[in-house]
Order: C-alpha cells, then sequence, then structure tokens
C-alpha cells in the first residue's frame, strides 16, 4: 500500500499515512483541526546501471559510417597493360 505525506496548511503539521488506492483523502489535520493538504513527491522508481537507455545496447564503435566509405579501402587489382 501507499505512503501518502500530508500537510496541514494552518499549523504547517507534517505527516505520512500509509492508505489504500481507494480510500478517501485525508482532510483534517489532527493537531489543529484545521484543512490538510497532499504533499506529491518524487517518483520512487530509480532506474540505474546499463540497459535502460537506448544506447547501452549499441556497440562501442560506430555504426552511423557509409558502406561505401567502408568499401573504398579494398584496393582495387593492379591493372596490367599489354
Amino acid at each position: 500500500m501507499p505512503t501518502y505525506v500530508y500537510a496541514c496548511k494552518d499549523c504547517g503539521h507534517a505527516m505520512e499515512v500509509v492508505q489504500s488506492f481507494s480510500d478517501e483523502a485525508l482532510t483534517i489535520c489532527p493537531e489543529c483541526q484545521g484543512a490538510l493538504r497532499k504533499k506529491f513527491n518524487s517518483v520512487g522508481v530509480v532506474f540505474k546501471g546499463s540497459g535502460f537507455y537506448r544506447n547501452d545496447s549499441r556497440s562501442t564503435t560506430s555504426s552511423s559510417t557509409p558502406a561505401a566509405a567502408s568499401s573504398s579501402k579494398v584496393s582495387a587489382p593492379a591493372s596490367t597493360s599489354v
């Protein structure tokens, strides 16, 4: 079940509450009976390591070299004159 963070608009009291997705949001501060608001935090999923990005699966050599440029390295047979 997710943990939600609430903060009171009046007294500034903050609290974390474990609630189900189907539970209603809290609206009353337990400290001063003021209005609560739900605070939104950053996403709890962090992708670390290799394999998560498009360039991780590519080889270290550049494959953007045109095929014609690589075939020009092959030497042509020497022509013999008769």
